[in-house]
């Protein structure tokens, strides 16, 4: 008997591609502990940092090369916590000097960056406001807080308003500056889409130029921000309490080092975490940052 015949597709049709194998659960459970092992690694590193800093400041305050009041140990910072927590600094608790100070930082980077996007826009776009307001903005940023400090107390007195205006002054120069180099890089193409499209002249500032140099405004805002937080303590120099840098100047004043410490190491972590949120508000805003 002979061999049959293998049996062959119809002419004209072709035989289907076998479909690709999907991705298994375990694969993909694979990569989602990669990703938690790596997070888990980071934060068990900067523990790591935090613990050597410890232990070396520790080190260095029971080998008693300086006196406690210059350099305390940790324990003693730690029970100034707790007490400034607890029973207040000034008359006010360590929660309420933190949120005053909040608040001023919060209200004057506001003022800040919406005044220096707006200012940014104008520099960027226009080469009239480039020659009169860049050579401004620029004196601005180059002045340390102090420098006009006094000059806001005598035009607004010892309230919150000289604080507040200081604040301003110091995170409006990085948005803008950042805000009309981002506007500047715009390509030409996108506006000549745009108008290609129908956009009224009016609406290209708010419609592309500005989501266009967006990720470049967000990190002056970041940059702004971190200005500010330099600057709360020389803003809160003149009557500043409730407020972390009125509490370490008054701390300064009778030699106080371990709160003095304490409100740096809460401005720093504080500082911290607000960097995180901005970013956080980065990568929902600019998704596509890195990736084009």
């Amino acid at each position: 008997m002979s061999a049959q015949p293998a049996t062959s597709a119809p002419s004209g049709l072709s035989t289907p591609p076998s479909p690709s194998a999907p991705s298994t659960p375990s694969a993909s459970r694979g990569g989602r502990g990669r990703m938690g092992a790596g997070l888990w690694r980071a934060a068990g590193l900067r523990l790591l940092a935090i613990a050597v800093i410890v232990a070396v400041w520790q080190a260095v305050a029971m080998a008693k090369i300086w006196p406690p009041v210059f350099v305390p140990e940790p324990a003693a910072v730690w029970r100034q916590f707790v007490r400034t927590a607890t029973e207040g600094y000034s008359g006010y608790p360590l929660a309420e000097h933190l949120l005053a100070s909040l608040r001023r930082i919060l209200i004057g980077c506001l003022y800040g960056i919406a005044g220096g996007i707006s200012l940014g826009l104008l520099i960027g776009m226009l080469p009239s406001a480039r020659a009169l307001l860049g050579p401004l903005v620029t004196f601005v940023r180059t002045l340390p807080p102090l420098a006009y400090l006094s000059l806001l107390v005598i035009w607004f007195g010892i309230d919150e308003e000289p604080k507040i205006w200081l604040l301003l002054l110091a995170s409006l120069p990085p948005v803008a500056v950042a805000t009309a180099e981002a506007v500047r890089g715009v390509h030409e193409d996108y506006l000549n889409a745009a108008r290609s499209l129908g956009a009224p002249r009016w609406a290209l500032p708010w419609r592309v130029v500005l989501p266009s140099a967006l990720p470049e405004i967000i990190t002056g805002v970041r940059v702004a921000v971190g200005v500010a937080y330099t600057t709360v303590v020389a803003a809160e120099t003149v009557n500043g309490v409730p407020g972390i840098g009125g509490m370490v100047r008054d701390a300064q004043r009778y030699n106080q080092t371990d709160v003095v410490i304490l409100g740096i190491v809460v401005i720093g972590l504080s500082g911290l975490l607000i960097d995180f949120l901005l970013q956080s508000l980065d990568r929902v805003l600019v998704p596509w940052r890195g990736r084009t």
